[in-house]
């Protein structure tokens, strides 16, 4: 891919979230959101492996999907209140299938089947365009329209954090193992979209901080599966010492980062008098939370002393000069 048609297609994924950013009219949003997934297609296929085929495809059709019900939302929606403002969906059917139609743009549960499968034929960098940058332009929808229904959001919410930490148990691919890290992420924000949207955008905000630091360490490692964080070490001591960290943080151990704002998370579900739906929460984070501490043992127990092989690049191989026995 030259030069020129990768600016075209990274300018063309600015346009298109802030297109959707900046408008009040649902077709005009929804044209921001198709720049997007025009421009993102280009960049998976750049690899041209049969995996990088296959995980496009399976993303334009999910996307296509998401896009055409959303699409039909709103023109329902506008017949009915007369008007394309995203403020005024009031229509209790049209607000459901909006809120569907995002979910699965984003990859929430149980519409995020397709996000696992397309984060594994995608190179690390389009796929941290897909877990971060992507999410925006929707994330910035269900934002507005969110004060409608809080049980469907809690139900998305709590579905997803299951699901992003089940899936990820037996998992020994990276890559697969952050988009259900994604999933189960989305869930604790929708979770508490209802209650407090500023709360919301902290969630957020941490979100992509912390998955764009993970992404970056593995792609300066060159990792793409569990076994070769083993060697980690050798390459970038210093990143790879960090890295448990971030991981650790993600899962929401105090005193790290991530751990702020699930507690804020718990803490107004539990002033909003849904201490049962703070408990479950709670309980479904552990799920991630095994998976999170599995990657940081393979991290932190196979550095040296503990694995000699790992502790020079030059132990890798045998040695060159050898006297014969």
């Amino acid at each position: 891919m030259t030069p020129l048609i990768y600016s075209t297609l990274i300018i063309s994924l600015g346009i298109g979230t802030t297109l959707t950013f900046a408008s009040t009219h649902w077709y005009l949003a929804w044209m921001g959101i198709e720049i997007n997934t025009l421009a993102i297609i280009p960049l998976m296929t750049q690899s041209h492996s049969p995996r990088a085929t296959e995980a496009t495809t399976k993303y334009f059709f999910a996307q296509a999907t998401a896009s055409a019900t959303l699409l039909f939302a709103a023109t329902s929606n506008a017949f009915f209140t007369g008007g394309w403002d995203i403020l005024q969906t009031n229509n209790p059917l049209t607000y459901t299938l909006m809120t569907l139609a995002l979910a699965m743009k984003i990859g929430l549960a149980p519409l995020h089947s397709w996000m696992p499968e397309v984060m594994q034929g995608l190179t690390l960098l389009t796929g941290l365009i897909l877990s971060t940058w992507q999410k925006l332009a929707p994330f910035c929808l269900i934002y507005q329209i969110q004060p409608h229904s809080p049980n469907l959001f809690m139900a998305l919410g709590l579905l997803s954090i299951v699901a992003g930490g089940w899936g990820g148990f037996n998992q020994v691919q990276l890559r697969k193992i952050l988009a259900y890290s994604s999933i189960a992420h989305l869930g604790w924000m929708v979770l508490i979209l209802s209650f407090s949207p500023p709360l919301t955008l902290v969630a957020f905000a941490t979100y992509l901080m912390m998955t764009f630091s993970l992404f970056y360490s593995f792609m300066m490692t060159k990792t793409t599966h569990i076994n070769s964080l083993s060697t980690s070490w050798a390459k970038i001591p210093t990143l790879t010492a960090l890295t448990p960290l971030i991981l650790l943080s993600l899962g929401g151990l105090p005193p790290l980062t991530g751990f702020l704002p699930k507690w804020m998370i718990l803490q107004e579900l539990t002033k909003q008098d849904l201490a049962l739906v703070a408990v479950l929460a709670a309980l479904f984070s552990l799920f991630s939370l095994y998976f999170y501490l599995r990657l940081s043992y393979a991290m932190t127990l196979t550095m040296p002393p503990n694995n000699p092989a790992g502790t020079l690049p030059w132990r890798l191989s045998p040695p060159h000069n050898t006297l014969p026995p």
